[in-house]
């Protein structure tokens, strides 16, 4: 049984090799993913919570409890700031799940969440601007925005058209 095991594994080992070569103008698959936001107003108001990559963007469920990405996710600076997307109130600042969550009503009647804070720097009842600085973030921050008990994508809310996270194919050269 061991001959016949190595035998195969040196027929495998001493075969000709079937990779293709790559080209050397290097790959013809761009990627499209990351977008950078700089934290400027959108026609409501609102504005990012960071200046950085969204790296998961929003995918609505199919049903409440099925798979998606109830908002956006950013890749940060440890201790950077996150602030407010807007005017409001913060109806809840605290721990959920051993991460830090602040949650602020908006006038309009939107609800956004962020997650995932390493530091907390405001209260419930705190009233904040847009801007306003409500705590620091760890790596990754997440960004939902209800509107009563639907999420909706909080891309929309800044004027910008997150790209989607998915490879572009295109056709090699000949």
């Amino acid at each position: 049984m061991r001959t016949a095991l190595v035998a195969i594994v040196s027929l495998l080992l001493s075969g000709p090799s079937v990779a293709a070569p790559v080209p050397a103008h290097g790959p013809a698959v761009p990627v499209v993913g990351t977008a950078s936001m700089e934290p400027v107003p959108g026609p409501g108001g609102y504005r990012p919570p960071v200046d950085g990559d969204v790296v998961d963007p929003f995918r609505a469920p199919i049903n409440p409890y099925g798979p998606g990405n109830r908002g956006l996710e950013y890749a940060t600076d440890e201790g950077a700031p996150a602030r407010s997307i807007g005017d409001g109130v913060v109806v809840f600042a605290g721990p959920v799940a051993r991460r830090g969550v602040v949650t602020v009503e908006h006038p309009d009647g939107l609800r956004s969440s962020l997650t995932g804070l390493a530091t907390i720097g405001v209260a419930p009842g705190e009233r904040v601007a847009a801007g306003d600085v409500l705590g620091t973030t760890g790596l990754r921050l997440h960004l939902g925005v209800r509107r009563g008990d639907e999420y909706i994508d909080p891309a929309s809310l800044f004027g910008a058209e997150i790209p989607p996270l998915h490879a572009v194919l295109v056709p090699l050269p000949p």
